[in-house]
């Protein structure tokens, strides 16, 4: 379907440029005069996500106004601050609390059943035929997560993109998280992906990395040693979805070899 069926639908103006993603489109939009986006899901992996965004009704997430087939109309969150912003000004500490507080918020039981949702030992499906191919960092991060999938611990409905890029400023809402990958498992995997945002240079400087690991075990009220396995594992399954696309892997090695347990 074309935008302006959608526009035409729910009786939307445009307030922005088209916004395209491998995965989706994006139109910033007014809804009765209240900013809001519309977003039409291209791939599965994202209409699983607004079907959880949904189920959340606004409770730690942007708020799903309507939807119909693959087109969701979303509460925009354009809030001044900015996770991102708050880190290079030297406030990385209150930026991992507030991501484990909004994280936090998406773990709490909800009345009804969830969406359909991916079992984290579905997620991590590419990172054994990479380990045995490539061996090294990749298989000690595969050891790690079978280990971890094979023994899950406190199982809740994931997110599975918390990042500072992906909870934005409501405004009055507080901070709303967006675009969810609608997983299931341990509640620890929803924090690894905090430690290698919000970008590289941050992620890789020298101290942050052990320094956000106890900021985030305490936050979170997460082991810290059970946190340093999931981010091995996640690193080496980051790594391996970048090897099979033929693109740089350097961040997602280096985060695994700083979650290495010495």
């Amino acid at each position: 379907m074309t935008l302006g069926v959608h526009l035409a639908r729910w009786d939307l103006v445009p307030d922005g440029e088209p916004i395209t993603t491998p995965s989706s489109l994006l139109l910033p939009v007014r809804h009765n005069g209240v900013s809001a986006m519309l977003k039409i899901a291209r791939e599965d992996e994202e209409r699983r996500g607004g079907a959880l965004m949904a189920w959340w009704d606004g409770d730690g997430a942007a708020r799903v106004l309507a939807q119909h087939g693959p087109a969701l109309l979303l509460e925009r969150a354009n809030g001044p601050r900015s996770l991102a912003a708050m880190v290079a000004a030297g406030e990385d500490d209150e930026a991992s609390r507030i991501l484990c507080e909004v994280t936090m918020r998406l773990h709490v039981p909800r009345a009804g059943p969830p969406p359909e949702l991916v079992p984290l030992a579905r997620w991590f499906e590419a990172l054994a035929p990479a380990a045995r191919t490539h061996g090294g960092l990749l298989a000690q991060a595969d050891s790690a997560a079978q280990a971890l999938l094979a023994d899950p611990r406190d199982v809740v409905v994931l997110h599975g993109d918390i990042h500072h890029g992906n909870v934005l400023d409501g405004g009055e809402r507080g901070w709303l998280a967006i675009d969810p990958k609608a997983l299931l498992g341990e509640r620890t995997f929803d924090f690894v992906n905090i430690l290698r945002n919000p970008d590289a240079a941050t992620a890789l400087m020298p101290g942050r990395f052990d320094r956000q690991v106890e900021v985030l075990a305490a936050a979170a009220s997460i082991e810290r040693r059970r946190l340093l396995e999931w981010t091995l594992a996640f690193a080496g399954l980051s790594a391996a979805w970048h090897l099979a696309d033929g693109t740089p892997a350097d961040l997602d090695l280096a985060v695994a070899d700083l979650a290495l347990i010495r």
